[in-house]
């Protein structure tokens, strides 16, 4: 039952309170990147939550079941998923606007200078590492404990990465989803956590250029 617990808060403490930013931002006009509040970001939010999941992954000494030093499988799972990110987000945004006359809002901001782009780069790799160490590494890695089966653990790690996204809308709801389940099959296919959050952070960065 513990392992519960302890899975639920996480959810709720690290990835609800982004949900609640999302739909604040919906609710309010596109403010200007600021430098000093995603910086702020990064260093109250993101590094302490990567640090608190890695502890109790280190703790239950995760780490020695699965192999995390990177290699020609993070490579190989990197060059699988980021290419399929940019079809499923193409074919998403495409849909939206086939439905709906406008495509799905992502809330992100809009960089416009070098200092600008290099912050908000650190932020997505370090988001990107954020919810993959949670929702792939975390989860999956747990799901014998959490008495479930990988396709279980799969579904469950998907529903989860999906809805923390619900704030960007239907579509970016559809997208997480989609996106998800392929992150957790790459991450139990080749054992690769380094693969599929560089991937994920190199979508992250692309979406953001697409934006300005």
């Amino acid at each position: 039952m513990g392992i519960y617990i302890e899975t639920v808060i996480l959810y709720i403490l690290l990835f609800f309170s982004s949900t609640a930013v999302l739909f604040t931002a919906a609710a309010s006009a596109a403010a200007e990147f600021s430098v000093l509040q995603e910086l702020q970001k990064i260093i109250l939010f993101t590094i302490p939550a990567l640090a608190l999941i890695w502890y109790l992954v280190n703790k239950a000494q995760m780490i020695e079941i699965w192999i995390i030093r990177p290699g020609k499988k993070d490579l190989k799972s990197a060059l699988l998923t980021f290419p399929f990110l940019l079809l499923t987000g193409s074919v998403v945004s495409m849909a939206s606007l086939l439905f709906e006359g406008s495509p799905g809002q992502l809330f992100y901001y809009s960089p416009s200078t070098g200092l600008d782009w290099i912050v908000i780069c650190i932020s997505c790799i370090l988001s990107a590492y954020l919810e993959e160490s949670f929702f792939r590494f975390y989860i999956l890695t747990k799901r014998e404990k959490l008495n479930l089966t990988a396709p279980s653990a799969l579904i469950l790690s998907t529903l989860m990465f999906a809805f923390c996204h619900i704030g960007a809308g239907p579509w970016g709801f559809l997208n997480a989803a989609i996106s998800g389940a392929f992150f957790g099959f790459m991450f139990l296919r080749y054992n690769s956590l380094h693969g599929i959050a560089i991937a994920h952070a190199l979508y992250n960065i692309t979406a953001v250029f697409l934006n300005v």
